[in-house]
């Protein structure tokens, strides 16, 4: 399957084949509007709609609870981990706290747990009937998420050992040194028929079926030129995500958006892409990222199908 939509341009002497903008205005545009009936729960930070991009401002559950059923097709989510408990850990070799905001303060086990179910659920609702998500996690929180969605009746697919090989060290030399997320994979329910781009993933894996053990880096510096979200994944990682979930002019969610990492890839992989977050300095750097990566696209070309 194409991984982009061939457009000739004859400008040139050369013949080149960009990625074609997606048809996305009215999809973004119902999206938005069931999201704003009654008191408006939202704002609309940025739009682009030549590159089937909204950003939108807000509590995220209060979004997806009055925005348009049944129309997302895939759902990346990086949700707190409740880690910033005034410890300490590593970034770039230094000694850092490991506090990020009020949003990653747990408030209880019990708590944290109740506010998984709340937004997964807000998740379920949006998404279509064949429609699947994926949720990045650590240990601290994975297994809620897990059991929330076991409870919520959502059909698990694959977890995913996302292994980082350039993982900061553990300084308390206490606990062997974390090296990997999970990344869920789940389907709306039981009856859902998913996507899966076997033969795609089977091609990037030389011929070799894919595992679910994937080794990609944290992001890279020029990832981070705008500044740079404390939970940021490498947009390698989204887009093998998408590509492996989603073809070409779907509808990509992601409810707690930080620096829109999955908006990136969804930009250079030519489909459509909603971003909620409640923290303007975030969507600042989204906004930032993604204009960009709309420059960035311009100057892709696509051979045979496939993303040069």
């Amino acid at each position: 399957m194409p991984v982009c939509k061939p457009v000739k341009n004859t400008r040139g002497k050369k013949k080149e084949i960009l990625y074609a903008a997606p048809e996305s205005g009215i999809e973004l545009a119902n999206f938005e509007e069931a999201a704003s009936y009654g008191d408006k729960p939202y704002s609309t930070y940025f739009k682009d709609p030549a590159h089937g991009i909204l950003l939108l401002k807000g509590n995220c559950i209060e979004v997806l609870n009055r925005a348009r059923e049944n129309s997302v097709d895939m759902i990346f989510a990086d949700p707190p981990y409740f880690l910033s408990n005034g410890g300490i850990t590593c970034h770039a070799g230094k000694m850092v706290s490991v506090n990020k905001g009020k949003w990653d303060v747990s408030k209880g086990v019990k708590e944290n747990h109740e506010f998984n179910l709340e937004w997964l659920k807000a998740c379920q609702r949006v998404l279509k009937p064949n429609g699947t998500i994926w949720v990045s996690g650590t240990t601290h929180i994975i297994h809620s998420i897990g059991f929330a969605m076991q409870e919520l009746g959502y059909k698990i697919l694959n977890d995913i050992a996302w292994y980082k090989r350039n993982a900061p060290p553990n300084l308390s030399c206490r606990y062997f040194t974390h090296s990997t997320e999970t990344v869920l994979w789940a389907a709306k329910n039981k009856s859902s028929k998913h996507y899966f781009n076997y033969k795609l993933m089977k091609q990037i894996n030389n011929g070799k079926q894919m595992r679910n053990v994937w080794e990609i880096s944290a992001p890279a510096a020029d990832e981070k030129k705008f500044g740079k979200h404390p939970t940021q994944k490498p947009v390698e990682l989204l887009k093998r995500i998408i590509l492996a979930s989603t073809r070409e002019e779907d509808f990509v969610l992601d409810p707690f958006c930080g620096s829109s990492t999955t908006g990136i890839a969804a930009i250079l992989l030519n489909r459509k892409y909603v971003g909620v977050d409640i923290e303007e300095g975030y969507l600042d750097l989204s906004k930032k990222r993604l204009e960009q990566a709309g420059k960035e696209k311009k100057t892709l070309f696509c051979r045979e199908g496939k993303a040069s």
